[in-house]
């Protein structure tokens, strides 16, 4: 059946009981979504180009290697002006053909492919060659529109193909699968090609190339491609887990084996079953639909838990494997409509849209009760995508308040001089400098689709189909002459069941002849999302009581406490650095029951540590509010565990930054006439960070940031840093004083020696950008506010918890359980390491000094729901690792 036939016809419109916005409206935001883009490709291509992406902070390209490596990340980097490649069909869908055949043809004279670099296979398809035959595609549509591209000769077509040979060095395993990587002037094998010794991918990167392929042998007629494209894809079904007809996340590019067994549908996979739906429409193969279907079915009897996408074990698929989502499910709305579900993509949409009104962004990750997991935010654009497809399929004009959310957000919180700037924290609104790709290609697409009408578009976007990284390939490939060498895909007569093919979307007016249902699918959704319930306490496993000495209430110098671990089994040893460490032997507990209550205080001392390195203190905000910056640049900058709460104040502390002398602090301010009522600039070093506090307090000054002197530090890279007091009683400090690494400080002198006058804005979050305080109220904000001293430590409190010296092998009941525990001291003891001024905040290894817990934000994140009774240490641990695992793994998936 031909693919035209499945395409997102789009299903008519569901009347709204809601507001229905004017064509006055739609177009003001049509043109701010033209605007927004302009800036964005502006400033790329006046502060950045030929590199290929824009540092928007600090207004500069970044090249790879001349910046500090991001890891996995870099992959997507070739030096081949990725930015501008990947915005090519951008250009000509917001109606600037101008701007695209100057761009084409500086394309044509400046990229270089036989760069000896390293880059990702699946980014590289997907952005660049992806975005050199979107390009392709709008150059023939305008060339035979007989007004533009007159001159063109297929040109970047032939730049794609010298890519995807380039490429297909990487395909040559025995399994089929690419090797993640590929140089692109050596290909994968030999020392000179620095790759080729990887053994893992993961299942969307071995899994999203068909459609690129695929358009590139039928735009060339070479089937090599489309070709090994399908080859990868047969292996991926075949790997498939038989019984839950689900695929794990990472896979052995050799042996096939799956290497991690969790399945969802977001970072690792998405795109996987994006692009078996979408290569049945582009190229009309049924089987691409039949294997679509039967994966389809398995998400929504395993992974779909309306209004929830949660990951499961694809052995186990009725077993959960983890309770919080990633942001590149939101995605999965927007194919669940050109699939024709409509009711879970708008039950699902309605959760995404609720999280993103709570957070302004939706986070990297977020909990089943819908608080912030990891919470940076790089401007991913899935979200704004399945709002698109929602709206073109039920027109309902709900969407387009979403879409209009959107926008609001991207101008008030990313939006910096230079671009716009990926968040570092939605909590506190702290940016990062970064400005993906992805951010042109896609964001600005499906925002301008979203309230454009047909005159508005030089081309029917209904004759093309969208790839994962929204450039347009032709529909009429599907017809286009092909190779018969290419294989087709076999499956015997009795797997060919009707009930798997669903070939047409269906009417929604038919579907939902209710106009407020969709709004009654989304009520209760809005209503749970609001309410934010605390997950229920788990059930304990009967017969279990609790154990004598709960983790929180240990102390490490309470003889009493000593003695009931030693009946448990547990040993206690001091540490040179003021730490003591936990050691279980189970055979030297007094009784059996003593020795399963010492393995679940071990396991609740690890809980403990998850749970208050979520309620340690959260990072703190400094946004620069003076000209020309007008509160657009926001600083992620660390706490200190003593002065002004910020997180009590509402106005935060404003005021001019001074360079104290010395610089250092650690003496007395030599030019206290500067710094008194003004914000002093200070470099970490040579004394504790309280007596830097008391000594500009002394000055005068309304406030402290402390400045890291290693050089090349940033928030970027390094876990959150926090500011521990002196082992005195620090509530003398009455003003706030904040952490930043080497290089966001740098940014903040930068700007002081170019303005000379440079105003901050000290606050727990960052406040609307563009807003400038009336003069009126500044002489107000810039006092500071009133100081809240840092209750001091009671003894009854843990301190640190560091898990990463918790090997598995050394934790099982059977074996020594370890944990390292920070000796807690009264002021009094001043028993403070003199060599330590703070303990950075590990990922997954500190714990918060106040046992408490603190006010709930919109950001907190809260204490996992994993019962501690019921499972076993090695199973906690295989979690957290798993938790780091993935996140490193979400770095390597579309960024």
């Amino acid at each position: 059946m031909p693919a035209v036939l499945f395409i997102l016809v789009l299903l008519g419109a569901l009347c709204s009981p809601g507001h229905t916005m004017s064509q006055e409206e739609k177009s003001k935001l049509r043109n701010q979504v033209v605007e927004m883009f302009d800036h964005a490709y502006q400033n790329y291509m006046d502060h950045a180009y030929p590199a290929d992406e824009l540092m928007p902070l600090t207004c500069r390209g970044r090249v790879r290697g001349l910046e500090p490596s991001r890891g996995d990340v870099d992959d997507a980097l070739g030096m081949f002006s990725l930015t501008l490649i990947d915005t090519l069909d951008t250009l000509v869908l917001l109606n600037k053909t101008t701007e695209f055949e100057a761009a084409v043809r500086r394309v044509l004279k400046d990229v270089r492919l036989d760069n000896d670099i390293v880059v990702s296979v699946f980014e590289t398809n997907i952005r660049v060659l992806g975005g050199l035959l979107g390009g392709h595609s709008m150059a023939v549509m305008l060339k035979e529109g007989g007004q533009n591209m007159q001159w063109y000769q297929d040109e970047l077509l032939h730049m794609a193909k010298d890519l995807g040979l380039r490429l297909l060095p990487a395909f040559n395993t025995s399994s089929g699968l690419p090797y993640p990587r590929v140089n692109l002037k050596y290909g994968v094998r030999g020392p000179e090609t620095r790759t080729g010794t990887e053994t893992d991918t993961c299942t969307a990167c071995a899994g999203t190339i068909i459609l690129e392929f695929a358009a590139l042998s039928r735009f060339t007629g070479d089937p090599v491609f489309e070709a090994h494209a399908r080859r990868a894809l047969d292996f991926l079904w075949e790997k498939r887990q038989r019984n839950s007809n689900l695929v794990g996340t990472t896979i052995n590019i050799h042996s096939g084996e799956w290497v991690r067994r969790d399945s969802g549908v977001g970072a690792g996979i998405d795109s996987y079953y994006e692009y078996l739906l979408k290569a049945y429409v582009l190229l009309g193969d049924d089987q691409f639909l039949q294997r679509f279907n039967i994966h389809y079915a398995s998400i929504m009897k395993y992974i779909s838990q309306p209004p929830l996408l949660l990951d499961v074990h694809i052995h186990k698929p009725l077993l959960p494997a983890r309770t919080w989502m990633d942001a590149l499910l939101a995605f999965f709305p927007g194919l669940q409509v050109l699939k024709g579900d409509i009711r879970p993509a708008i039950e699902t949409h309605e959760m995404l849209y609720q999280v993103t009104k709570k957070h302004n962004f939706l986070p990297e990750a977020f909990t089943t009760d819908f608080r912030v997991h990891w919470a940076q935010h790089p401007l991913r654009p899935e979200f704004a995508e399945s709002t698109y497809f929602l709206y073109k399929a039920t027109g309902d004009p709900y969407y387009l308040e979403a879409g209009r959310t959107i926008l609001d957000n991207l101008n008030r919180f990313a939006r910096v001089p230079c671009g716009f700037a990926a968040m570092k924290d939605v909590r506190t609104g702290s940016h990062e400098d970064r400005m993906d790709s992805f951010f042109l290609a896609e964001m600005f697409k499906y925002l301008f689709l979203l309230f454009a009408d047909a005159e508005d578009l030089v081309f029917d976007v209904e004759d093309y189909i969208f790839t994962t990284e929204a450039h347009l390939l032709p529909l009429s490939l599907s017809t286009a002459p092909h190779s018969k060498s290419i294989p087709s895909n076999k499956t015997s007569e009795e797997e060919l069941d009707d009930s798997n093919f669903d070939w047409t979307c269906p009417n929604t007016r038919l579907l939902f002849p209710d106009p407020a249902y969709p709004r009654n699918l989304r009520d209760p959704i809005r209503s749970a999302v609001d309410k934010s319930c605390p997950r229920p306490v788990p059930n304990r496993e009967p017969g279990m009581g609790r154990p004598p000495l709960r983790a929180q209430d240990f102390m490490a110098n309470n003889p009493e406490h000593l003695e009931l671990l030693r009946r448990m089994g547990v040993s206690l040893i001091h540490l040179k650095d003021g730490r003591v460490q936990l050691v279980q032997h189970a055979t030297q507990a007094v009784s059996a029951v003593a020795a399963e209550d010492g393995v679940r205080f071990m396991q609740e001392m690890m809980e403990l540590s998850s749970q208050q390195q979520k309620e340690q203190l959260p990072p703190r905000a400094i946004q620069i509010v003076s000209h020309p910056f007008f509160g657009r640049v926001v600083l992620t900058a660390g706490p200190a565990q003593f002065g002004t709460d910020l997180s009590k104040s509402s106005t935060g502390v404003r005021g001019f930054v001074i360079v104290a002398e010395p610089y250092s602090g650690c003496s007395e301010i030599t030019n206290k006439e500067y710094v008194q009522g003004h914000i002093a600039l200070l470099q970490r070093g040579q004394c504790m960070f309280a007596e830097k506090a008391r000594n500009i307090q002394k000055a005068g000054a309304i406030g402290g940031i402390v400045i890291d002197d290693n050089e090349g530090s940033s928030s970027d890279t390094a876990p959150l840093f926090q500011m521990a007091g002196d082992g005195r009683n620090t509530e003398d400090v009455t003003l706030p004083i904040l952490f930043l690494f080497h290089k966001e400080g740098n940014i903040l002198l930068e700007a002081l020696k170019e303005y000379r006058e440079v105003e901050v804005l000290l606050s727990d979050k960052a406040r609307d950008r563009g807003v400038v305080v009336p003069e009126a109220e500044e002489g107000r904000v810039t006092e500071a506010t009133t100081p809240t001293s840092f209750e001091p430590v009671s003894q009854s409190q843990m301190s640190t918890l560091e898990l990463e010296e918790l090997a598995p092998e050394e934790v099982t009941p059977s074996q020594e359980e370890v944990s390292a525990v920070e000796e807690e001291t009264s002021p009094a003891e001043e028993v403070t390491s003199p060599e330590e001024e703070a303990s950075p905040t590990e990922e997954g290894a500190d714990v918060d000094q106040h046992g408490e817990e603190r006010d709930s934000e919109e950001g907190e994140e809260p204490e996992g729901d994993t019962d501690s009774s019921s499972q076993s240490v090695d199973q906690l641990l295989a979690d957290w690792q798993e938790d780091l695992e993935a996140f490193k793994q979400m770095e390597k998936d579309e960024l």
